[in-house]
């Protein structure tokens, strides 16, 4: 009997909602087999262990779609699907809370307070809450992710936790060149161990089709812009939850409130009506693949501060190759024409324009 992933996969492609690839077969079959292993008890009722699924691959390819469809359909009561980053924020909270919680605070948010290593009771309580965490876009930059992951997730498959895992890194490649890498293999093995390691390969691009058929600077007069803004971001997102992200950036909390995966949603207000600076645009930059940017306004020589945050907010994304979806009040040449700065303001006007083109768009989606 197929599995109910392989029958939705089906029925979504009889009604046009996916195009049929091929090379999305073999990550069908890999999670039907998962989806039917999680239905297994053993004696009693008793859980099984459970192996995995890590689907790697270049971006753009479905995998975060397949993740989707699983997660929904997965028959598995107790499961969590989050980014990556994410989930690795909310690791290092329960870590804060555990060093610094009293005897009280441990056992209110815990169940316990014994112990000196937060690494136990922090594994135990993501395991109360679920059996089959779903990641996505698992990449390790962080030295503090690196140096504590071995010993979370060895704690969580202890207690039979399952993971189902997106990347575009094969599992041999992550934090490569970082620091202290040796101390980050053991969890690099145990991964392979207890996970099927699949690789989604495949030609087409989904996601820069998409892009390609819409537009990327949305202006003029009329709610189409709006619309054709809004039906991007909904496409692009499918089923991914949106959740806040929270990057840390020389010792400050910078949060973004919409993002899904390595999409960014934002507004110019959001982003250059603050006091940001490029360390905080370098950081949005290298976390998300593409951001939305709303409300770009025409600017005069009053908000020449947040003319220059913009200034610095598009260098970053284009060094990054951070593809940059807008919707603005005016064509790039229309939006800051005088005041100070507007000469060098020209450069960012030339760079908009590059950004929008098809080139672009194609060499931003091969260094993501």
């Amino acid at each position: 009997m197929p599995s109910h992933i392989a029958r939705a996969y089906a029925d979504r492609l009889k009604t046009g909602l996916l195009t049929a690839d091929p090379a999305q077969q073999s990550a069908i079959e890999a999670l039907g087999r998962l989806e039917r292993d999680l239905g297994k008890r053993g004696l009693f009722g008793a859980l099984p262990e459970v192996r995995g699924l890590y689907l790697w691959g270049p971006p753009g390819r479905g995998k975060s779609i397949l993740m989707d469809l699983f997660f929904a359909l997965a028959p598995e009561p107790r499961k969590t699907r989050a980014h990556f980053h994410a989930f690795m924020a909310r690791v290092h909270d329960l870590i804060r809370q555990w060093r610094e919680g009293d005897r009280k605070a441990r056992q209110a948010a815990f169940g316990t307070h014994r112990g000196d290593d937060p690494i136990e009771p922090v594994a135990a309580l993501i395991a109360s809450e679920a059996r089959l965490l779903c990641f996505d876009e698992l990449q390790v930059t962080d030295i503090a992710d690196a140096m504590i992951l071995g010993r979370l997730f060895d704690a969580l498959f202890e207690r039979k936790v399952v993971v189902c895992i997106t990347s575009n890194r094969a599992p041999d490649a992550l934090y490569k060149d970082g620091i202290n890498r040796q101390l980050f293999l053991p969890f690099i093995e145990r991964l392979k161990e207890r996970c099927q390691v699949l690789e989604l390969t495949g030609a087409r691009d989904w996601r820069l089709d998409r892009i390609r058929a819409s537009r990327v600077w949305y202006n003029g007069e009329g709610g189409a812009r709006r619309e054709g803004f809004e039906q991007l971001w909904t496409d692009l997102k499918g089923d991914m939850p949106e959740c806040p992200a929270h990057l840390a950036v020389l010792g400050r909390d910078v949060v973004i409130d919409r993002t899904a995966g390595g999409l960014a949603r934002a507004t110019f207000a959001d982003l250059c009506d603050r006091p940001l600076g490029p360390q905080d645009y370098l950081a949005v930059a290298a976390r998300f693949h593409t951001l939305f940017l709303d409300g770009v306004p025409l600017l005069t020589p009053d908000n020449r501060q947040a003319a220059r945050r913009f200034v610095t907010l598009i260098d970053a994304l284009y060094e990054a190759k951070t593809r940059l979806v807008a919707l603005a009040a005016g064509a790039p040449e229309q939006l800051y024409p005088a005041g100070d700065g507007a000469f060098e303001f020209e450069r960012t006007v030339s760079r908009l324009n590059e950004m929008s083109s098809q080139s672009w768009l194609e060499a931003a989606a091969h260094a993501d």
